[in-house]
């Protein structure tokens, strides 16, 4: 016969009885789970809801467009412009870029190109004369310029120039030195167009002056006794 005697639990130090230790519940861990998913899912919402916001603003931005003028065909420099040279084309607005308004197209007819105009590009204010140099009284002439008797790749359509008639080529060796001391007669003009310099240096370059000087530049021009001297820039002729 077992004499021991069973002892009472060991009260704990706070006085109570010591609860038996029981294991950790596995449905703590699953509640955490599900909560991961809501979680990741909210994300993914919020990341798509983004998206579809920033690409409504691409598309705004993109349907802000605006009527402008553009080159409808080629223009070289000095040409004057006609209506069907022109055409209006829709872009989306952006503030780098300072194209005329399609609604001024009509107000650039007349007007002449300052520099050579290629089809397809927009038209600017910066590529137009300033002023109309051919008026009512004023006439064109085209002078082919030898090498050495025009300014080289500096000439431009709108330049104040002066005209300058040289003596014949193979004038008489015993010309009069007062007839070679003379000073040459020279005729203002204008640049409307500068051609393309061939393989011998030579340039055509299209002037405007006054028709009092016409005929007598194109006689001078022909027998290949003008040379050009440009002006200074903002000059008046």
């Amino acid at each position: 016969m077992d004499t021991r005697t069973s002892l009472p639990p060991r009260p704990n130090r706070g006085g109570g009885q010591r609860q038996p230790d029981l294991p950790i519940s596995s449905g703590a861990l699953k509640s955490v789970a599900p909560r991961s998913k809501l979680l990741k899912a909210m994300a993914g919402v919020l990341v798509m809801v983004l998206g579809i916001l920033i690409a409504i603003m691409a598309v705004n931005r993109a349907g802000d467009r605006v009527p402008v003028v553009a080159l409808a065909t080629d223009v070289p420099a000095g040409e004057q412009i006609e209506a069907s040279d022109l055409v209006v084309a829709s872009i989306a607005e952006d503030p780098a870029l300072s194209p005329i308004p399609g609604a001024e197209r009509a107000s650039l007819e007349g007007r002449r190109a300052a520099v050579d105009l290629r089809k397809g590009s927009l038209l600017t204010r910066s590529q137009l004369q300033t002023g109309n140099a051919l008026g009512d009284d004023r006439q064109i002439v085209g002078i082919e310029l030898k090498r050495g008797t025009a300014p080289r790749d500096v000439l431009r359509p709108g330049d104040a120039v002066l005209a300058v008639v040289l003596p014949p080529q193979g004038a008489a060796q015993g010309a009069k030195q007062e007839d070679t001391d003379a000073s040459p007669v020279q005729v203002g003009a204008t640049v409307l167009s500068v051609g393309a310099t061939d393989a011998s240096g030579a340039v055509v370059v299209n002037v405007a002056v006054a028709a009092t000087d016409g005929p007598l530049l194109a006689t001078k021009a022909a027998a290949k006794q003008i040379a050009l001297i440009r002006q200074p820039r903002g000059s008046e002729q």
